[in-house]
Order: C-alpha cells, then sequence, then structure tokens
C-alpha cells in the first residue's frame, strides 16, 4: 500500500498531464483564455485533485472509489475539450491529440486503480 498519494502512479500521471495541459492551454487564443482554455484547466486540475482528495478519504473505501470515479469523469471532460480544441484550432490539432492520448492512457490507468481499490484495498485500522 502507498504511504503517500504522491506514490500512486494514477497521481503522478496526472499531475504531469496537468502541468501540460496548463502551458498549452496558454496557446490558445486571447479570445479562448477564459472559455475553452479555463475549462480545460480546470478539468485536468479536477482529475489530479479528486485523486487526492480520495486518496485523502482512503480510509473509506466507498469515499475513495467516489473520487476516482470523479477523476474518471474529469478525465473524460479533458479528453472532449481536447478534442474541441484540436477541431477549432489546426494549428494546435498535433498537440491537443498527443495530450488526448495521454489522457486515454491516464482514462485506463484510473479504471484499473478503481478495481484494484474496490477488490483488494485493505482500509488501515
Amino acid at each position: 500500500m502507498s504511504q503517500s498519494y504522491q506514490d500512486l502512479e494514477v497521481y503522478k500521471q496526472s499531475l504531469g498531464l496537468f502541468l501540460r495541459v496548463h502551458e498549452f492551454s496558454r496557446k490558445l487564443p486571447k479570445l479562448e483564455t477564459y472559455e475553452l482554455g479555463s475549462q480545460v484547466r480546470r478539468s485536468a486540475d479536477s482529475v489530479n485533485s479528486n485523486i487526492v482528495e480520495g486518496y485523502g478519504r482512503r480510509r473509506y473505501k466507498r469515499d475513495f472509489l467516489r473520487f476516482l470515479v470523479f477523476a474518471h469523469a474529469s478525465n473524460d471532460e479533458t479528453v472532449n475539450h481536447l478534442k474541441k480544441i484540436g477541431m477549432l484550432y489546426p494549428g494546435l490539432r498535433a498537440e491537443a491529440e498527443e495530450l488526448q492520448a495521454g489522457y486515454d492512457t491516464l482514462g485506463r490507468q484510473i479504471h484499473s486503480f478503481s478495481s484494484y481499490v474496490a477488490v483488494k484495498w485493505k482500509t488501515p485500522a
């Protein structure tokens, strides 16, 4: 079992992707700064933050799983925002698709980790 949420691979991946999305969003046109740019930053942050908050509630398996579901939903939302960016701004399409691929992988990792928590996670005494 992990000593900290920082030991979780899903945490490490989500943080790295969040940082990349944050930088990527700065390349959007000015008119998107508070629109699609803000949405993609917030959803990417939500993936990471829900993993952390869920881990903080790991003593209660149902709560932990609930926050992992939230993380997975935010992951899907981030993929959708990136897809829209790629469609609207062809010059950013390649980078958006690369980030989408990273979030697709992360989504599978979150799903696998959720399955592990559901079946094998031992709550602290």
